[in-house]
């Protein structure tokens, strides 16, 4: 939003004629739905918060070079989280989420095999495992970027 709308919606929200409920500011949001029933979307989200702790507990492992906190952090996001994927929600997945969301969790696992043959004293082992996981990432950010839970 520029200032000028800022300052509308401000103008809106304070004004004694107008409701704060009343006032809407609409986001066109591109993104597929995943289509998932409450159930479902419980489950899926928690699969997405479980990845994002990994991300953060990886990063953690590399900064302070705890090779075993790296190993341990992508085992819970790599192909143990896709088996346990419930049918359900697997069946609603479109191929272009697959086509994302499967190769995700096998870099969960080439990550634990990178880290087992990296020396954790060595700052370009290091390096390498943070160059890694932020690939790893772009397939987060992309598959963020084109889907939705609602």
């Amino acid at each position: 939003m520029n200032k000028y709308t800022l300052l509308l919606v401000s103008l809106l929200m304070t004004s004694p004629y107008v409701n704060a409920e009343q006032v809407q500011v609409k986001s066109h949001d591109g993104r597929y739905s995943l289509g998932l029933n409450a159930e479902e979307k419980v489950e899926f989200l928690s699969e997405m918060r479980q990845m994002l702790t990994s991300i953060q507990q990886i990063m953690l492992g590399i900064g302070t070079g705890n090779k075993q906190m790296i190993i341990d952090a992508a085992r819970y996001s790599g192909n143990r989280m896709a088996r346990a994927t419930p049918q359900s929600v697997k069946d609603k997945t479109p191929v272009s989420f697959e086509k994302i969301g499967g190769p995700i969790h096998l870099m969960f696992e080439e990550l634990i095999i990178n880290a087992e043959e990296t020396d954790e004293t060595d700052a370009e082992d290091m390096k390498d495992l943070a160059e890694f996981t932020g690939v790893l990432m772009q397939n987060c950010l992309a598959c963020h970027a084109a889907f939705k839970v609602e």
